[in-house]
């Protein structure tokens, strides 16, 4: 019971619980400290008395009285102190009410996370880490960074919200924070999907970005980037089933068995897709989840329509350039006009710290080698990349590659 708590009921609840405390409070470090008490209150008391008949109720009682507590041992805090206990009537218990229990605040708090004090950047990691539940290491994953920076990025937008009073203005109009919590959410499902250690996936994850993504498509129905976003994680996550063997393995796109895969979310992510494209300004969601698209209609991997995703990552490059989009681009370009094109693409990144310090680079680089049949330098890439890469699935994968190749290129020395 203590591992749920501390996982599932801390993802689901945080946002809800951190959303009502901070209309009554207002201060985001002290209502998350608050929040974080109320949590491990429960995996003390949950495991024998048993859980709530309304759990969130519960956990908004506790992490309210702890709110007062630690007003009253704070003398700069007086008049919060009076605030909270007029709101609270000397402890009585606190009535969370319909709105709290069952409604889901979610992308309520999360659009107050995009405080206009904070960058962008810094908006979406405090969103990832406070609210989505996401670790720093993860966070850090996503942005190609080291997870201490990651940390001092976190501790300064909440000091930044500390020098504006701990107060969040809320948007001028309902769209004005849509890119941060698409960007939000797409960061959330990347890294659920493609975790940095341990196991490949983490379907909780996943799935919760799912979910959300669904709620915001619900309330922008007319947006074509939010349609494009919720696309893109279906696609993606319809070929889930086929990513792992049943012992874990990692099974690359080329390799899968497609009959494995979501034909139903294909199917509606396809259609998501096909509506956005028309609807407005193409995006660099609904490009992706074209290229998504593109490849899941296809049969086999050697039946992909490369030539149209190398169009498709070449608007993407112009509209959202990056050194990933960069890297996916040169892998299409090696389909269509072979592996030393994409190389000479490829080796420009091996100056940026963000990339080069990550296993993918060097990863693709060594699938590029080989294919060209520079084998032996194909296992210096691959030797790079075991040494780099976290997860296990994806380090068994590459060792395996480096095995196999280090046979072919023993084999031809000994049998020329």
């Amino acid at each position: 019971m203590t591992a749920v708590v501390g996982e599932q009921v801390w993802r689901r609840e945080t946002p809800h619980l951190l959303a009502a405390l901070l209309r009554r409070h207002g201060d985001f470090a002290a209502c998350e400290d608050a929040v974080q008490e109320a949590l491990i209150e429960a995996s003390r008391q949950w495991p024998t008395k048993g859980v709530p008949e309304k759990p969130r109720g519960w956990l908004l009682r506790v992490a309210s009285r702890r709110l007062i507590d630690s007003s009253r041992q704070d003398t700069a805090r007086r008049e919060r102190e009076r605030r909270s206990a007029l709101l609270d009537h000397a402890d009585r218990p606190l009535d969370p009410g319909p709105s709290v229990e069952d409604h889901d605040t979610t992308l309520d708090v999360l659009t107050l996370c995009c405080h206009p004090a904070l960058t962008p950047e810094s908006q979406v990691m405090l969103a990832l880490r406070t609210v989505l539940g996401l670790t720093t290491k993860q966070v850090a994953a996503v942005y190609l960074i080291p997870a201490a920076t990651a940390g001092q990025r976190i501790s300064r937008a909440k000091a930044t919200i500390d020098t504006h009073h701990r107060r969040f203005p809320p948007p001028t109009c309902a769209s004005e924070r849509l890119p941060a919590l698409l960007h939000m959410l797409y960061l959330m499902y990347t890294a659920g999907h493609s975790r940095s250690e341990g196991d490949l996936l983490d379907t909780e994850v996943t799935t919760e970005a799912i979910r959300l993504a669904r709620l915001l498509h619900t309330t922008f129905p007319e947006e074509s980037e939010v349609t494009g976003l919720l696309s893109l994680m279906l696609l993606s996550e319809a070929r889930r089933p086929a990513r792992t063997t049943a012992a874990g393995d990692v099974v690359t796109l080329r390799e899968q068995d497609r009959s494995r895969w979501d034909h139903q979310a294909l199917a509606e992510g396809i259609d998501l897709i096909e509506q956005a494209l028309p609807a407005g300004p193409v995006g660099a969601y609904q490009l992706q989840a074209a290229i998504s698209a593109v490849h899941s209609e296809a049969a086999t991997w050697d039946d992909t329509d490369w030539e149209q995703i190398v169009e498709l990552y070449a608007m993407l490059t112009h509209v959202a350039p990056s050194p990933t989009v960069t890297l996916n681009h040169a892998v299409a370009i090696g389909e269509v006009q072979g592996p030393e094109v994409a190389l000479s693409i490829l080796d420009p990144l091996l100056d940026d710290p963000r990339m080069s310090r990550g296993h993918r680079l060097h990863a693709v680089r060594a699938q590029l080698l080989e294919a060209g049949g520079r084998h032996p330098e194909a296992v210096a890439a691959y030797r790079t990349a075991s040494r780099l890469c976290t997860s296990i699935p994806e380090q068994r994968h590459l060792n395996n590659q480096l095995t196999r190749l280090q046979a072919v290129i023993d084999h031809g020395l000994t049998n020329p």
